[in-house]
């Protein structure tokens, strides 16, 4: 610290020093944790593959996407969780700390009795909006049911990791995450193999993985709770602590609707430039996938500490916790760039066996190679902003960079083909950390300046 800083830390009992350590102490866990969904993916892949029947293959896949679109549409729940807590956790408020807890958790509990009430519309809207027919609309419809069943405990476990990121609790995070998935790749594997269950005993193990972990995570936060700080009903429901909480979910929802669509756009007009590129852009958005798992761990530490220094009204460590994750997401994005360009080639060909894919494949490679640099601040100010709960600034920054990208999608589709399609993706990417990034300093001025 400098002599101002130490001065500000000194008449602020509530100060806190931001270190290397304590960045990677909360992203490498959560990077982690997060790398362990796609070890998932494969094992449901592999499991109902070894069934030898297509339909079950196919309708695994539309299943599994479906819970994408869903669950993925709830993330809010998460985000909104761990800003929350870490302002308060900030402020050394533990009784607020257990109000955000049970306010996440009950509205996590009554999101999923509704997609539970729902669910059979929800699974005839996707049935056809995938067009599956036949055994594969069985496949998918057999994955559903059993699925959903988990569906409050899937979005409890939202509330509770929001919770512990909050807290800065990045190894118990890892935890949860790995008893979560590693319960489902045991359990898809005895039941869907061993016991030959197929697409059903897959929906089981991760159903039972889900209802597990939250049950685990109810554990672990709980027994941490003290007595003393246990919030009354009345603090729990508090209409301005409530209405605070639907707006800022509110706006989380509608900036990930916007992102889930950007990309089924790009997608979506991927289609028309044949199956041998659409098939390259799937193997490259990959590369884009491989990278947002450690910026998403980079984010996570942003948005703690950035929380937590606004809550202890501490503008040194919001100002030193940017520069540090800033640092680390532009030097890992650099490196990970490099990384792609080189070993690219050979991450092709392990990916697809087919020659042609594999041709346009590394004739796009650049454009993928360097989603992670131009996706790092967007990344970044997402942390940022989720932990100091601007959500109205996120929806409104994400709404603008939409339109960007819809304006370069029209200018540059046209002109490069494939080539301005990924150039609109970056430039996506670019408008969203930008456009956040311009307010930073107009939101910290006025955030700290109130907290005088």
């Amino acid at each position: 610290m400098n002599s101002r800083t130490k001065g500000q830390a000194g008449s602020n009992p509530l100060a806190f020093d931001v270190t290397h350590r304590m960045v990677l102490s909360i992203a490498i866990p959560m990077t982690l944790g997060f790398m362990t969904t796609p070890l998932l993916g494969l094992t449901n892949t592999a499991v109902v593959g070894h069934m030898g029947v297509a339909e079950a293959l196919a309708g695994l896949a539309i299943g599994a996407m479906l819970f994408d679109l869903i669950f993925g549409s709830f993330n809010f729940l998460r985000a909104s969780t761990t800003g929350l807590t870490a302002q308060a956790f900030g402020r050394r408020d533990g009784r607020e700390q257990q109000a955000i807890f049970w306010r996440a958790l009950i509205l996590s509990f009554g999101c999923g009795a509704a997609l539970l009430a729902l669910s059979p519309l929800l699974l005839r809207a996707g049935l056809a909006l995938m067009g599956a027919e036949a055994a594969v609309a069985d496949a998918t419809a057999t994955y559903f049911s059993i699925r959903i069943l988990a569906g409050p405990a899937a979005l409890a476990n939202y509330a509770i990791l929001g919770f512990v990121l909050g807290r800065g609790q990045g190894a118990l995070g890892l935890l949860l995450q790995s008893i979560i998935n590693g319960i489902n790749i045991a359990l898809s594997i005895y039941l869907g193999l061993h016991l030959g269950w197929g697409v059903s005993g897959v929906a089981w193990g991760t159903a039972a993985g889900e209802t597990v972990g939250m049950l685990a995570g109810l554990f672990l936060v709980l027994r941490r709770f003290e007595a003393g700080e246990r919030p009354t009903l009345a603090e729990i429901f508090q209409r301005q602590r409530l209405a605070a909480l639907f707006a800022l979910n509110r706006d989380i929802l509608i900036r990930t609707f916007v992102l889930i669509g950007s990309f089924t756009l790009m997608t979506r007009i991927g289609t028309g430039f044949g199956a041998v590129t659409l098939a390259a852009n799937a193997v490259l958005m990959n590369f884009f996938l491989l990278a947002s798992y450690y910026l998403d761990g980079l984010a996570n530490a942003a948005e703690q500490i950035a929380g937590r220094a606004i809550g202890a009204h501490y503008r040194p460590a919001f100002e030193r916790g940017l520069k540090l994750v800033l640092l680390w997401s532009f030097g890992l994005a650099a490196a990970g760039g490099l990384f792609f360009l080189l070993a690219g080639p050979w991450l092709i060909s392990a990916l697809t066996t087919a020659p042609d894919v594999r041709q346009a494949a590394e004739t796009y490679l650049p454009w993928a190679a360097v989603t992670g640099l131009t996706g790092a601040l967007a990344f970044l100010m997402d942390g940022v902003f989720i932990g100091a709960t601007w959500s109205s600034d996120m929806r409104n920054r994400m709404l603008m960079s939409f339109l960007g990208y819809l304006a370069a999608l029209t200018v540059f589709v046209p002109l490069l083909g494939n080539h301005g399609l990924w150039l609109a993706m970056n430039a996506f990417l670019l408008f969203r950390g930008l456009f956040l990034a311009m307010l930073l300093k107009k939101r910290t001025d006025q955030t700290f300046r109130s907290a005088q």
